[in-house]
């Protein structure tokens, strides 16, 4: 009765965007909204999973058109429909199989394996997943669900991470046994799985088991026990780092961009897995359908940390090594320290670049390549650029501080060459 008063207050059907009357009967809320709910575990965003035995995708339509919501059809084969709300998405499945329990037999774990009826506030779980849920234990439906679907191989130790809970060993046996099943599926969805993992440091432990258990190497030639091992240096290294300066550890948080949700962390860790070289790894990381962004941070700070392992640049190397990394930066400080450099040897770096006001790392120009053109009276070409870079350097060496200085020094660079 516990457990149903707690599902019951989480997915109340007045916490959903629509009338629990534009739903027909029998209709069951299933997977993770429901694990989650029997778990506590609240969500910013609603997201939940219905299954009627008929007329999903028209329920879902239905449903759409009253409350004017964005509506998109998943799958037409297997009657699944998403239906997208501001602040909520709901997706309907046809039931697989003559009945609910057939239904949940075909799911991948016993915790996802739980139905619940908002009409009768009825839990259904044949296969025991609450048991589960409360032993903290990811145990699979059967062996033959795993093979079905072998994304579901990774999402096991996706899972685990997320939730905290063990992988059940006649479970992780039979991942390791069907491993090879993950060449099967698609990049993507590959990409996705790792994304969860890479993020926080729960996650690293159980990305080195996937690879242990046959899981990456398809995907990362390069990812050995050594190189798997890395991805919990990357942590201890963020760690450091993030003692000395929080805000470096808050930037290691953020996603590379808005539209991108791998984390600078992330690009760390991932720059451990991929091949050293960044031509190499950029081939891999195509393959696997990341981003430009994604990828060029990745093959950015493989290229750039061991210039970190050397001793500390001239101040003109400093300005081109930042003018080449930017954000990237963060990475790259986390894989030098990974790579044996010490916190100490980077600190005048780190200083630099969390400075806004670093002219070395954040440059101010004095002038701009308009100026330049106007003042010494020469087309536009790669020559206003090179100006341009004479003049930040020789403004961070202390030699010029003024725009007439930046122009007096541009002339005689011109009247020189």
């Amino acid at each position: 009765m516990a457990i149903n008063h707690l599902v019951l207050s989480t997915l109340a059907p007045e916490n959903w965007p629509f009338s629990i009357e534009s739903l027909p009967q029998p209709a069951y809320i299933v997977g993770g909204a429901v694990r989650d709910a029997i778990l506590g575990r609240t969500r910013e965003y609603l997201d939940l999973d219905f299954v009627l035995p008929v007329n999903a995708v028209s329920v879902a339509h239905q449903i759409a058109k009253q409350y004017k919501a964005g509506f998109v059809l998943l799958d037409s084969e297997r009657q699944i429909a998403r239906v997208v709300f501001a602040d909520a998405t709901a997706d309907f499945a046809q039931q697989e199989g003559i009945s609910l329990e057939t239904d949940l037999h075909r799911r991948d774990f016993t915790i996802n394996a739980i139905a619940y009826n908002p009409h009768t506030q009825e839990i259904i779980d044949p296969l025991q997943g609450c048991a589960d849920i409360e032993k903290q234990l990811l145990r699979m439906v059967s062996p033959k669900n795993l093979e079905d679907d072998p994304l579901r191989l990774l999402r096991a130790y996706r899972q685990a991470s997320q939730l905290d809970f063990t992988i059940e060993p006649d479970t992780q046996a039979a991942i390791r046994g069907l491993a090879s099943h993950i060449n099967r599926v698609a990049a993507e969805r590959v990409r996705v799985e790792l994304g969860y993992m890479l993020a926080n440091s729960q996650g690293s432990v159980w990305l080195i088991n996937a690879g242990k258990d046959g899981l990456l190497t398809p995907f990362f030639k390069n990812a050995t026990e050594a190189n798997l091992q890395k991805l919990s240096a990357v942590d201890t290294a963020a760690t450091q780092l993030t003692h000395f300066w929080p805000q470096l550890g808050e930037q290691l948080q953020n996603p590379v961009r808005d539209t991108v949700k791998t984390t600078w962390l992330g690009i760390a860790k991932l720059a451990c897995l991929v091949n050293p070289n960044p031509e190499i790894a950029e081939i891999e990381l195509q393959e696997l359908t990341y981003s430009r962004a994604e990828i060029k941070a990745i093959t950015t700070a493989l290229k750039l940390f061991p210039q970190l392992q050397a001793p500390l640049m001239t101040l003109r190397e400093q300005y081109f090594f930042f003018q080449e990394a930017g954000t990237v930066f963060i990475s790259t400080a986390v894989l030098s320290v990974v790579h044996g450099q010490s916190v100490k040897a980077i600190a005048p770096l780190v200083n630099r670049y969390l400075n806004p006001n670093d002219l070395v790392a954040h440059p101010t120009p004095l002038v701009s390549g308009r100026d330049i053109m106007l003042a010494l009276n020469i087309p536009a070409s790669p020559l206003v650029g090179k100006l341009l870079t004479e003049i930040a350097i020789a403004q961070i060496e202390g030699k010029i501080y003024t725009a007439a200085q930046a122009i007096e020094l541009a002339a005689s660079l011109v009247d020189g060459s």
